[in-house]
This record gives structure tokens, sequence and C-alpha cells, in this order.
């Protein structure tokens, strides 16, 4: 490859990056805004609750009990084993609560529903669905994209959250050897209130929040780039998962840097 070849294709990843950006800001504002809720976009909003949290949510407890249940016994019989036993609960807190269980639920969330949000939008774009709704006098990033965003970033904070309480609620079983709805002891209040303390609940609700808008804005924003050829709607959606992943990451990352660095 040429060294003009190389220089254009930077050049192209780093448009697309700053036009998925562009719509995150969009997207963000219209989320804010209280004109875009109105009878219309609540029904779409719901429809993307619905298929990205709502259908998966048995399994996806099911998946967060079994992980959360297997941890907290690795972890506490390996702090037995090696006298550590005093600082069970605290790691299990730290890695399951803090990094695996959000990690994992917006993996299950972009597997779930970015690439078809993905497909939906890049069909959209490619059967001129997106260009009649705006010659029609609807704006079809108010009505169609936004409330898109809006469902996925809310499904991926409900999930999380419903997830990080099933983990305490094992840990505790686990650690204490209680039954799993039994009121916790002093003991565990006192390692939860110094590991979640509010630097940490609000770094862990900033990197949901981060993943919620990942996993749908930039699914819409590649699509939104898709040529009007029919073919190009697999290869966008490759396009998005990828760039989705490295997005994954590089949130994670980032957080686990101001965490601990």
């Amino acid at each position: 490859m040429s060294e003009q070849a190389l220089s254009r294709r930077i050049e192209q990843r780093f448009a697309a990056w700053g036009r998925i950006i562009r719509f995150a800001g969009v997207a963000v504002v219209g989320t804010l805004s209280p004109s875009t809720y109105n009878s219309a976009t609540r029904q779409v909003v719901q429809k993307q609750i619905y298929f990205t949290a709502w259908e998966i949510f048995p399994g996806f407890i099911a998946l967060a009990a079994i992980v959360s249940w297997l941890l907290s016994s690795i972890v506490v019989h390996a702090a037995r084993d090696f006298g550590l036993f005093d600082y069970a609960l605290e790691v299990i807190i730290r890695v399951l609560v803090l990094e695996i269980l959000p990690f994992t639920t917006v993996l299950f969330v972009a597997l779930r529903t970015s690439a078809a949000i993905n497909t939906e939008v890049a069909l959209m774009k490619i059967n001129n669905e997106l260009e009649a709704l705006r010659l029609s006098g609807v704006d079809p990033v108010t009505y169609e994209l936004i409330p898109r965003v809006i469902g996925g970033t809310t499904s991926v904070l409900a999930l999380t959250a419903v997830s990080t309480v099933v983990a305490l609620l094992i840990s505790n079983a686990v650690v204490y050897d209680a039954w799993m709805f039994a009121m916790p002891s002093e003991d565990f209040a006192h390692t939860v209130g110094k590991v979640l303390d509010a630097p940490t609940l609000l770094l862990l609700g900033f990197k949901t929040m981060a993943f919620g808008l990942a996993v749908t804005v930039i699914p819409i924003g590649e699509a939104l780039e898709t040529p009007q050829k029919l073919f190009h709607a697999p290869i966008s959606v490759l396009r998005g998962m990828v760039k989705l992943f490295f997005a994954i990451m590089f949130i994670e990352l980032g957080a686990l840097a101001v965490s601990y660095a």
C-alpha cells in the first residue's frame, strides 16, 4: 500500500469516527430535550427497551447469578487458603460489581441489539425511508434514531443495576454462609459502603452510560454512512461491530486507568 493510499485510509477512518462523535452529540442533546418525548417517540423507546432488555431479562439474570456465584465461591475458597478471608468480599465487589458485570452486560446487549439496530437503520437508509420521512416533514433523527439511543442506553443501565443487586445478594450469601435474601451483616454493609463510595459510584455510572451510548450510537452512526446498495448492509454491520468492540475496550481501559492508575 502506497503512502498516499495509507494516508487517505487513515483520514477516512478519522472522518468516520468524527461523524459518529457528532451524531453522539446530537443524540445526547436530543435525549436531554423535553421536546423529544412525545407519544410517537415513547412508543419507539418502549419497543427498544422491550427488545433489548425485557426479552433477555430472565436469561441475563440467570447468567449474572451463575457468574456471581462461581466468582464469589472461587474468591472465598482462595482467600481462605491464603489466610485473606477478611478481604474476600472487597475483592468480589471490586472485580465482579465494578468490572465484570458491567462489561458482561454491554457485551450481552451488543450481541443482542447492536447488529440488529445497525441492520435496521442501514436498510432504512438504503430503501430511502429516512429521506422519505424528511420529505414528509418528519425528522428521522428525532423520531426514529434518538428513541433507539434512549431505549438502548436505558436498557444497559437497568440490566447493570439489576445484575449488581443480584451479585451483592449472592456474594453476601456465599461469604457469610447466609440465605440469599437474608439481611446483610454490619461487616457486609461496611465493606459495600467502603468500596462503593461516591466517586466510585460516579465513575461506574459514567462508564455504564458510556457503554449504553456506544451500543446504540456507533451502530446507528455507521448505518447512516451506508451507500444505497443492498450488498453494503452486511459490510456496514461488520464495520459497526468492529468499531463498537474498540469503543467498549477503550471505555473499559479508560475507567480502569482512572480507578487504579
